[in-house]
């Protein structure tokens, strides 16, 4: 007992030996703040930031998004499957315990050679119930590099869907806001169509009597024509985006509740925040830095490959040609062995496979270091347009303002008989297309502060987690869905 348990302990120092590099989160060069840091913040990030647009609607488009969207449910799905790849990839660490069972019976040749033992009828009946168990015992530490690296994947399949919950509520939001600007365009291009048809109406009047020449109705008319070309072209872009937003929405495409219009919903905060923050908050960085780990650890289990692998087996059963001795004393069998299988020449297969692990390692650092610079650059062009289009709207709006006082200037001044009706014209066909372009912008300037909390990501993921139908939760190598 004293030499089995040295043997034991033995085999378990050498088992917390690992071959190949610890994962070390690599060096970062963060800048110290965004190119178009904010003035005005408030602490929004861990929020469910799209309430404070102030829209009921809004909410509950978000609330079924995310209990019914096909993409979330495929990145759950996609999560419990990278579960089971751990449970089966770390399986080997344990003892393999099995059963199996034979029974035969077998008629020896009566001219054979071969002399039967005393006792042994032919034919013979051969039962054999048998339990046996197996282990390899992982010195090198390959098995574990393997786990290493299946719970790392878990863990990057893990935040591959909070990154699709992201990607999910900003879409919406964003689908919604642009949604609503054509919704406003639509009104602008109907309400100006009208009263360009009043406009025309009035002017064949006049023509009748002589007041105004043909050619001044056929402006009038040209004008109409112009406002009515851009309903439809809307209304398409509209059937569109109800699509798209449906689709998001994990239903049929059909038709898209509204609330507020674009001018009337609230302006967002902006959320705080610094450029080595986003190494913690956005799910794509944490995914990529989980695949660098998995990366990492599967050159270990490559070079492991070029040191033995030691096995033991064992078997305990019985084997008796009678049913009715087989649990007796005598029928018992058992058996154990070991075995120790190491490579002397491969052919460069082991080395192949560790050069292809640490080219996959380096390739993964690369694409890690390239994501966070990518996401800096997300955020500073979010907070760039979103200072711009703020400046863009005020000047849209005094632009309309101004066109608008000058239409009613140049109509009064034309029916007072003061100016030529190009003059009228003029203001008009200026007028429509300054109000698209303030309805747009106001829309633009709204998605702007979606893509700012995109860009930052934030603990408002955990928040929208929280309201999926099926969400995933990893734990110590398992995924779960519950409500």
């Amino acid at each position: 007992m004293r030499r089995i348990a040295t043997v034991a302990l033995a085999a378990a120092l050498l088992a917390g030996c690992m071959i190949g590099p610890d994962y070390r989160r690599p060096a970062i060069d963060t800048p110290g703040a965004y190119l178009y840091e904010p003035k005005d913040v408030a602490a929004t990030a861990d929020i469910n930031w799209w309430k404070q647009f102030g829209d009921p609607v809004l909410d509950q488009l978000i609330d079924d998004a995310l209990a019914n969207s096909k993409s979330v449910k495929i990145a759950a799905a996609n999560v419990a499957q990278a579960a089971g790849l751990l449970t089966t990839t770390r399986a080997p660490l344990f003892p393999q315990l099995n059963y199996q069972a034979n029974a035969s019976r077998l008629r020896f040749s009566s001219n054979g050679t071969i002399a039967l033992p005393p006792g042994i009828s032919n034919p013979t009946n051969a039962f054999s119930p048998l339990a046996g168990a197996s282990w390899e015992i992982d010195l090198w530490g390959r098995i574990r590099r393997q786990t290493e690296a299946a719970q790392a994947n878990l863990l990057a399949t893990e935040e591959a869907r909070r990154g699709v919950i992201l990607s999910l509520v900003s879409s919406v939001a964003a689908d919604y806001l642009a949604l609503r600007g054509l919704d406003e365009q639509l009104q602008t291009a109907i309400r100006t169509q009208a009263s360009y048809a009043e406009s025309l109406r009035l002017m064949e009047l006049q023509f009748q009597y002589g007041r105004v020449s043909e050619m001044n109705v056929e402006q009038a008319r040209s004008r109409y024509e112009t406002a009515s070309a851009q309903i439809p072209q809307i209304r398409s872009q509209i059937a569109q985006g109800q699509d798209a937003l449906s689709i998001l929405l994990g239903r049929n495409p059909g038709p898209i509740p509204r609330g507020k219009s674009v001018f009337e919903l609230a302006l967002p905060p902006i959320p705080p925040g610094m450029p080595s923050e986003l190494l913690e908050r956005r799910p794509d960085l944490l995914q990529a830095e989980q695949q660098l780990i998995a990366a990492n650890a599967q050159i270990g289990a490559a070079k492991a490959l070029y040191f033995p692998t030691i096995s033991l087996t064992a078997a305990l059963g019985t084997a008796s040609t009678d049913l009715s001795n087989l649990f007796k004393g005598p029928a018992r069998t058992w058996s154990y062995t070991g075995s120790i299988v190491g490579p002397i020449f491969t052919a460069g297969a082991i080395s192949g496979q560790v050069a292809q692990a640490e080219a996959g390692q380096q390739a993964a650092l690369l694409e890690y270091e390239q994501a966070i610079q990518n996401a800096f650059a997300d955020v500073d062009t979010a907070l760039a347009a979103r200072e711009e289009l703020g400046e863009q709207v005020a000047a849209q709006e005094r632009l309309v303002n101004a066109l608008r006082g000058y239409e009613q200037l140049a109509r009064a001044l034309f029916d007072g008989g003061r100016a030529p009706y190009s003059t009228v014209l003029q203001a008009q066909e200026q007028l429509l297309p300054a109000e698209l372009n303030y309805a747009a912008a106001q829309a633009q300037l709204l998605a702007s502060l979606v893509d700012i909390y995109k860009a930052m990501g934030g603990g408002w993921v955990d928040a929208a987690d929280k309201l999926t139908s099926a969400p995933a939760t990893v734990g110590n190598g398992s995924a779960s869905e519950s409500r």
